[in-house]
């Protein structure tokens, strides 16, 4: 079994993102054991303070370690992603040549209340993915529009139609993991 970090972009208490990836967990294949990595609380990256880190830096970047791959879900903020994402490659890549992600498969869902799903942030994602060394996923894209209309009072996943594309996204997911996973160095 491979486990798999999951990172939610949005840190708002009813947000599509993060119910959006509890579906995603609950839809993936056994050979997948899931789980959110909060990132909101981990201070902004700084190099002076590389000396003596704050105690969130290293809890996490000791916490990646334990993972054989990523799932991002994330929103779009001004065509690009969240800050708190940008923050936790910043921290989980630092110091020099202690990068914690490099070589984790990576699979990226974007998820918008536009009709164009958070496209923007989905393509800025992958350029950073390329820079941290993470295999990315490339096919089955999720672009995931209208997200508004996609749950139901209890925040889960009502439309059948992204249901049953989550389902096929996750599995070719746990197909990538395995496919790339050996690559971590």
């Amino acid at each position: 079994m491979k486990k798999i970090s999951v990172i939610v972009g949005s840190l708002r208490k009813g947000s599509f993102n993060r119910k959006m990836a509890k579906a995603l967990m609950a839809l993936a294949p056994d050979s997948l054991s899931l789980e959110i990595i909060e990132i909101g609380k981990i201070p902004f990256y700084n190099q002076d303070l590389e000396d003596n880190p704050p105690q969130a830096w290293t809890e996490f970047r000791e916490h990646l370690k334990e993972f054989d791959g990523v799932l991002f879900v994330t929103p779009e903020y001004n065509r690009s992603v969240p800050s708190v994402i940008k923050n936790a490659f910043d921290v989980g890549s630092r110091p020099y040549a202690k990068n914690m992600w490099e070589g984790k498969p990576a699979g990226i869902v974007s998820v918008s209340i536009g009709a164009i799903g958070g496209f923007g942030a989905n393509h800025h994602l992958r350029q950073a993915l390329v820079c941290l060394d993470m295999p990315t996923m490339q096919q089955p894209e999720a672009y995931i529009g209208n997200a508004e209309s996609l749950f139901d009072e209890n925040g889960e996943l009502a439309s059948a139609s992204v249901k049953q594309f989550a389902t096929k996204y996750m599995l070719a997911f746990a197909a990538w993991v395995e496919l790339t996973a050996p690559y971590k160095k």
